[in-house]
């Protein structure tokens, strides 16, 4: 699904520390339209993760500002702003709280003071979202991690925010596991959810996002759609990333005139349909 044009999120010179005189986040102005599908990446301690914890509401910026739908989040704002942008932590422990997998899906719409209908209503379909009905009623820390990291997208899921943010969701899953997360990404998008991932995993960025955002040292280096950026050699020297599989096959492929100029396949099955 494309993006519109409409704004949704924008921080303007956003910059946060944890420590004085340590900036973790240096003047970040970025604006995210509704429906992008974007990659966030950078090495361990780029910034990546403090910025999704000032995005979601769970940080307050030392200095600059953030603007949800145009309106500017100060402190009094910031529980409704976690009410539409949704984190999904890359440990599913530090998330999941509750005895129950039903309870704990629940547990944002109770929060919410959502009448009884409508919470059992949301948790029901997270549920069904994430193939989880069989387990609604087992405790959620004996799960396996990939089950885990299930429950805590329909925690989020069930608040129905416009916007997700989940931070290196891919880490840890088995293949199944992480194909049932792009099975997951799809709908979501299709749905119209503004999506935003945190990842190292070059070949799952290039395949999936529409847009790359690359962080250094709490700056941001490139921020533009994702062929240019996997393209920027120096930016991915910077950020310790390398090029995708399927990009250094095309560009191998094209200097021996095997594959047409202008087909840059993503995935397996595109580059044998655009093979010559």
């Amino acid at each position: 699904m494309e993006s519109n044009t409409e704004e949704i999120l924008r921080t303007e010179r956003l910059t946060y520390e944890y420590q004085p005189g340590s900036p973790a986040l240096r003047e970040l102005s970025i604006s995210i339209s509704q429906g992008e599908k974007i990659a966030v990446m950078g090495s361990n301690g780029a910034g990546k993760s403090t910025f999704f914890l000032n995005l979601n509401g769970v940080l307050l910026p030392t200095e600059g500002t953030i603007f949800y739908r145009g309106k500017r989040i100060g402190k009094k704002d910031l529980n409704d702003l976690r009410k539409h942008v949704g984190f999904v932590f890359q440990d599913a422990d530090n998330q999941i709280i509750a005895s129950s997998v039903q309870a704990e899906v629940a547990f944002g719409p109770v929060n919410l003071k959502l009448p009884k209908g409508e919470i059992e209503k949301r948790v029901t379909r997270a549920l069904e979202y994430m193939d989880l009905l069989e387990y609604r009623e087992r405790p959620p820390h004996y799960l396996s991690g990939g089950e885990k990291k299930r429950v805590s997208i329909a925690d989020i899921i069930a608040m129905k925010p416009e916007v997700i943010l989940f931070d290196e969701p891919t880490a840890a899953l088995d293949p199944l596991s992480g194909d049932m997360l792009e099975e997951v990404l799809d709908k979501l998008s299709g749905e119209g959810k503004t999506l935003l991932i945190s990842t190292h995993d070059v070949d799952f960025a290039y395949r999936w996002a529409q847009r790359i955002l690359v962080f250094d040292k709490g700056g941001l280096i490139a921020d533009s759609n994702t062929l240019e950026v996997f393209r920027q050699e120096e930016v991915l020297k910077r950020a310790h990333l390398k090029k995708p599989q399927m990009l250094t096959v095309y560009e191998t492929l094209l200097r021996k005139n095997l594959i047409r100029p202008d087909s840059y396949p993503r995935q397996a099955k595109e580059l044998a349909e655009t093979l010559m």
